[in-house]
Protein backbone atom coordinates (compact mmCIF):
# COMPACT_ATOMS: atom_id res chain seq x y z
CA UNK A 1 0.00 0.00 0.00
CA UNK A 2 1.49 3.03 -0.73
CA UNK A 3 1.32 6.22 1.63
CA UNK A 4 -0.04 9.46 0.54
CA UNK A 5 0.23 12.81 2.26
CA UNK A 6 -2.84 14.45 3.88
CA UNK A 7 -3.30 16.89 0.95
CA UNK A 8 -3.50 14.11 -1.24
CA UNK A 9 -5.61 11.82 0.49
CA UNK A 10 -8.27 15.13 0.82
CA UNK A 11 -7.73 15.25 -2.62
CA UNK A 12 -9.24 11.54 -3.18
CA UNK A 13 -12.02 12.32 -0.33
CA UNK A 14 -14.89 14.63 0.45
CA UNK A 15 -12.25 16.10 3.26
CA UNK A 16 -11.42 19.92 2.16
CA UNK A 17 -7.48 20.20 2.11
CA UNK A 18 -5.80 22.71 4.13
CA UNK A 19 -5.66 25.88 1.90
CA UNK A 20 -9.06 24.97 1.05
CA UNK A 21 -10.14 25.81 4.02
CA UNK A 22 -8.53 28.80 4.35
CA UNK A 23 -9.72 30.34 1.17
CA UNK A 24 -13.30 29.48 2.69
CA UNK A 25 -12.96 31.33 5.64
CA UNK A 26 -11.34 34.21 3.74
CA UNK A 27 -14.26 34.23 1.15
CA UNK A 28 -16.71 34.30 3.91
CA UNK A 29 -15.53 36.71 6.00
CA UNK A 30 -15.12 38.54 2.52
CA UNK A 31 -19.07 38.18 2.13
CA UNK A 32 -20.10 39.40 5.53
CA UNK A 33 -17.65 42.22 5.05
CA UNK A 34 -20.36 42.82 1.51
CA UNK A 35 -23.09 42.37 3.82
CA UNK A 36 -21.83 44.85 6.74
CA UNK A 37 -21.70 47.33 4.24
CA UNK A 38 -24.86 46.89 2.33
CA UNK A 39 -27.08 47.50 6.58
CA UNK A 40 -24.60 50.42 6.97
CA UNK A 41 -25.79 52.01 3.72
CA UNK A 42 -29.48 50.48 4.55
CA UNK A 43 -29.07 52.19 8.13
CA UNK A 44 -27.44 55.70 6.61
CA UNK A 45 -30.57 55.80 4.29
CA UNK A 46 -32.75 55.60 7.01
CA UNK A 47 -31.41 58.27 8.94
CA UNK A 48 -31.12 60.44 5.52
CA UNK A 49 -35.03 59.84 5.44
CA UNK A 50 -36.00 60.88 8.84
CA UNK A 51 -38.56 63.97 8.74
CA UNK A 52 -37.83 67.35 9.78
CA UNK A 53 -38.96 68.32 13.01
CA UNK A 54 -40.25 72.22 13.71
CA UNK A 55 -38.67 73.91 16.46
CA UNK A 56 -40.31 75.69 19.36
CA UNK A 57 -38.12 78.55 19.15
CA UNK A 58 -36.39 79.02 15.18
CA UNK A 59 -33.18 81.11 15.71
CA UNK A 60 -31.16 82.73 13.38
CA UNK A 61 -28.04 81.42 11.49
CA UNK A 62 -26.50 84.24 9.49
CA UNK A 63 -27.69 85.40 6.44
CA UNK A 64 -28.87 84.62 3.07
CA UNK A 65 -28.94 86.25 -0.51
CA UNK A 66 -30.66 85.56 -3.80
CA UNK A 67 -31.91 87.15 -6.36
CA UNK A 68 -35.61 89.29 -7.00
CA UNK A 69 -37.18 90.43 -9.77
CA UNK A 70 -36.68 94.34 -9.69
CA UNK A 71 -39.28 96.63 -9.28
CA UNK A 72 -39.92 98.36 -12.57
CA UNK A 73 -39.96 94.62 -14.20
CA UNK A 74 -42.49 93.61 -11.96
CA UNK A 75 -45.24 95.91 -12.70
CA UNK A 76 -44.56 95.60 -16.69
CA UNK A 77 -46.81 92.61 -18.43
CA UNK A 78 -43.68 90.84 -18.67
CA UNK A 79 -43.38 90.17 -15.18
CA UNK A 80 -44.88 86.31 -15.39
CA UNK A 81 -42.19 85.55 -17.56
CA UNK A 82 -39.42 86.87 -16.03
CA UNK A 83 -40.44 85.56 -12.62
CA UNK A 84 -40.92 82.10 -14.10
CA UNK A 85 -37.08 81.80 -15.65
CA UNK A 86 -35.86 82.91 -12.19
CA UNK A 87 -37.11 80.25 -10.49
CA UNK A 88 -35.08 78.31 -12.52
CA UNK A 89 -31.58 79.79 -12.52
CA UNK A 90 -32.03 82.13 -9.16
CA UNK A 91 -28.74 81.34 -7.00
CA UNK A 92 -28.22 81.49 -3.34
CA UNK A 93 -25.36 82.90 -0.85
CA UNK A 94 -24.81 82.14 2.56
CA UNK A 95 -22.88 84.50 5.50
CA UNK A 96 -21.95 84.90 8.85
CA UNK A 97 -22.09 88.53 8.04
CA UNK A 98 -24.20 90.88 6.50
CA UNK A 99 -22.03 92.30 4.49
CA UNK A 100 -20.93 89.17 2.52
CA UNK A 101 -17.55 90.06 2.17
CA UNK A 102 -14.41 87.56 1.60
CA UNK A 103 -10.97 87.94 2.28
CA UNK A 104 -8.44 88.60 -0.16
CA UNK A 105 -4.49 89.35 -0.46
CA UNK A 106 -3.83 92.43 -2.78
CA UNK A 107 -0.38 93.76 -2.47
CA UNK A 108 1.07 91.54 0.18
CA UNK A 109 -2.20 92.96 2.21
CA UNK A 110 -5.09 90.89 3.36
CA UNK A 111 -9.04 92.89 2.25
CA UNK A 112 -12.39 92.37 2.56
CA UNK A 113 -14.37 92.51 -0.87
CA UNK A 114 -17.72 91.76 -1.95
CA UNK A 115 -18.70 88.42 -2.96
CA UNK A 116 -19.35 87.63 -6.44
CA UNK A 117 -22.94 86.13 -6.91
CA UNK A 118 -24.68 86.51 -10.54
CA UNK A 119 -27.53 83.96 -11.62
CA UNK A 120 -27.11 80.39 -13.13
CA UNK A 121 -25.39 80.01 -16.39
CA UNK A 122 -25.11 76.61 -17.90
CA UNK A 123 -22.07 74.71 -19.21
CA UNK A 124 -22.23 73.58 -22.86
CA UNK A 125 -23.43 69.63 -21.32
CA UNK A 126 -25.87 70.77 -19.07
CA UNK A 127 -27.53 73.01 -22.36
CA UNK A 128 -27.20 69.77 -24.49
CA UNK A 129 -28.89 68.03 -21.96
CA UNK A 130 -32.56 66.35 -22.22
CA UNK A 131 -33.05 67.61 -18.46
CA UNK A 132 -32.96 71.10 -19.02
CA UNK A 133 -36.21 72.59 -18.09
CA UNK A 134 -35.62 75.99 -20.22
CA UNK A 135 -38.31 76.37 -23.07
CA UNK A 136 -37.22 77.69 -26.54
CA UNK A 137 -38.65 81.01 -25.40
CA UNK A 138 -36.16 81.28 -22.47
CA UNK A 139 -33.10 79.75 -24.68
CA UNK A 140 -33.33 82.67 -26.49
CA UNK A 141 -32.11 85.27 -24.11
CA UNK A 142 -28.55 83.47 -23.06
CA UNK A 143 -26.14 83.94 -25.07
CA UNK A 144 -22.72 81.71 -25.31
CA UNK A 145 -19.70 82.79 -24.56
CA UNK A 146 -15.97 81.09 -24.29
CA UNK A 147 -14.19 81.64 -20.61
CA UNK A 148 -10.86 80.17 -19.75
CA UNK A 149 -10.87 77.76 -16.94
CA UNK A 150 -7.99 76.91 -14.45
CA UNK A 151 -9.08 73.62 -13.57
CA UNK A 152 -9.34 72.40 -17.18
CA UNK A 153 -6.61 74.81 -18.08
CA UNK A 154 -8.41 75.29 -21.67
CA UNK A 155 -11.14 77.65 -22.78
CA UNK A 156 -14.83 76.01 -21.64
CA UNK A 157 -18.18 77.12 -23.30
CA UNK A 158 -20.75 78.81 -21.03
CA UNK A 159 -24.47 80.28 -21.30
CA UNK A 160 -24.72 83.41 -20.07
CA UNK A 161 -28.77 85.43 -19.20
CA UNK A 162 -28.27 88.69 -21.17
CA UNK A 163 -30.33 90.81 -19.18
CA UNK A 164 -28.86 90.37 -15.60
CA UNK A 165 -30.05 94.14 -15.11
CA UNK A 166 -33.70 92.61 -14.82
CA UNK A 167 -32.35 91.07 -10.86
CA UNK A 168 -31.32 92.66 -7.98
CA UNK A 169 -30.20 91.33 -4.84
CA UNK A 170 -32.06 90.71 -1.78
CA UNK A 171 -30.26 89.79 1.48
CA UNK A 172 -32.48 88.38 4.29
CA UNK A 173 -31.81 86.72 7.63
CA UNK A 174 -31.71 82.75 7.19
CA UNK A 175 -33.86 81.22 9.92
CA UNK A 176 -33.58 78.13 11.28
CA UNK A 177 -37.07 76.89 11.44
CA UNK A 178 -36.65 72.78 11.42
CA UNK A 179 -34.46 70.40 12.72
CA UNK A 180 -33.60 66.99 11.78
CA UNK A 181 -35.25 64.34 13.78
CA UNK A 182 -32.83 62.11 16.04
CA UNK A 183 -33.42 58.59 16.15
CA UNK A 184 -31.08 57.24 19.09
CA UNK A 185 -31.33 53.46 18.17
CA UNK A 186 -30.16 53.90 14.75
CA UNK A 187 -27.85 56.36 15.45
CA UNK A 188 -26.27 53.47 18.36
CA UNK A 189 -26.75 50.99 15.26
CA UNK A 190 -24.63 53.08 12.69
CA UNK A 191 -22.37 53.60 15.46
CA UNK A 192 -21.64 50.13 16.35
CA UNK A 193 -20.80 49.31 12.82
CA UNK A 194 -18.49 52.27 12.90
CA UNK A 195 -16.69 51.33 15.93
CA UNK A 196 -15.84 47.66 14.43
CA UNK A 197 -14.92 49.17 10.93
CA UNK A 198 -12.48 51.60 11.89
CA UNK A 199 -11.12 49.13 15.53
CA UNK A 200 -10.23 46.62 13.13
CA UNK A 201 -9.32 48.31 9.86
CA UNK A 202 -11.55 47.24 7.60
CA UNK A 203 -12.65 50.18 5.76
CA UNK A 204 -10.19 50.44 3.10
CA UNK A 205 -11.11 46.16 2.66
CA UNK A 206 -14.94 47.09 2.15
CA UNK A 207 -14.05 49.52 0.01
CA UNK A 208 -11.86 47.28 -2.37
CA UNK A 209 -14.47 44.25 -2.21
CA UNK A 210 -17.64 46.61 -2.91
CA UNK A 211 -15.76 49.40 -5.69
CA UNK A 212 -12.57 47.76 -6.23
CA UNK A 213 -10.41 50.48 -5.15
CA UNK A 214 -9.30 50.94 -1.67
CA UNK A 215 -8.79 54.88 -1.63
CA UNK A 216 -11.19 56.15 1.02
CA UNK A 217 -12.47 60.01 1.98
CA UNK A 218 -10.84 61.74 3.88
CA UNK A 219 -13.52 62.49 5.90
CA UNK A 220 -13.85 58.88 6.48
CA UNK A 221 -10.19 58.43 7.58
CA UNK A 222 -10.19 57.83 11.38
CA UNK A 223 -7.83 57.37 14.09
CA UNK A 224 -7.85 54.32 15.67
CA UNK A 225 -8.57 55.17 19.48
CA UNK A 226 -6.54 52.32 20.44
CA UNK A 227 -3.26 53.21 17.88
CA UNK A 228 -3.22 57.22 18.76
CA UNK A 229 0.14 58.72 19.10
CA UNK A 230 1.02 59.90 22.08
CA UNK A 231 3.36 62.56 21.61
CA UNK A 232 0.82 63.79 18.84
CA UNK A 233 -0.54 67.56 19.41
CA UNK A 234 2.22 68.03 22.05
CA UNK A 235 4.65 70.95 21.40
CA UNK A 236 8.04 70.75 20.80
CA UNK A 237 9.34 72.05 23.91
CA UNK A 238 7.18 69.75 26.13
CA UNK A 239 9.13 67.02 24.06
CA UNK A 240 12.18 68.19 24.33
CA UNK A 241 11.63 69.14 28.22
CA UNK A 242 10.51 65.12 28.46
CA UNK A 243 13.95 63.77 26.34
CA UNK A 244 15.62 65.62 28.87
CA UNK A 245 13.79 64.54 31.82
CA UNK A 246 14.77 61.19 30.60
CA UNK A 247 18.60 61.81 29.76
CA UNK A 248 18.61 62.90 33.22
CA UNK A 249 17.34 60.25 34.60
CA UNK A 250 19.01 57.34 32.76
CA UNK A 251 22.58 59.36 33.66
CA UNK A 252 21.63 59.32 37.10
CA UNK A 253 21.65 55.43 37.37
Amino acid sequence: MENYTVDEYALCTRFKSKRKKKRLVKEDFDKQLIQLRKLEKELWNKRRDLPLVPLEVPYQKGWQRNFKLRDDVAKSSEAPFYIELLEKINTWQFSSEKAFKRKKKRKRKYVYVEKFQTVKEFSEWEWKSSKLELTEKEKAHFYRRERWCSNWKQYRIHYVFNEPWRYVLRVSPYMITHTKMVDSDLESQIQLIENYIVNHHLREKINRLVNGYSNTWKFYRKENPKEKNPIKNKSLHALYQQYADEMIENHGK
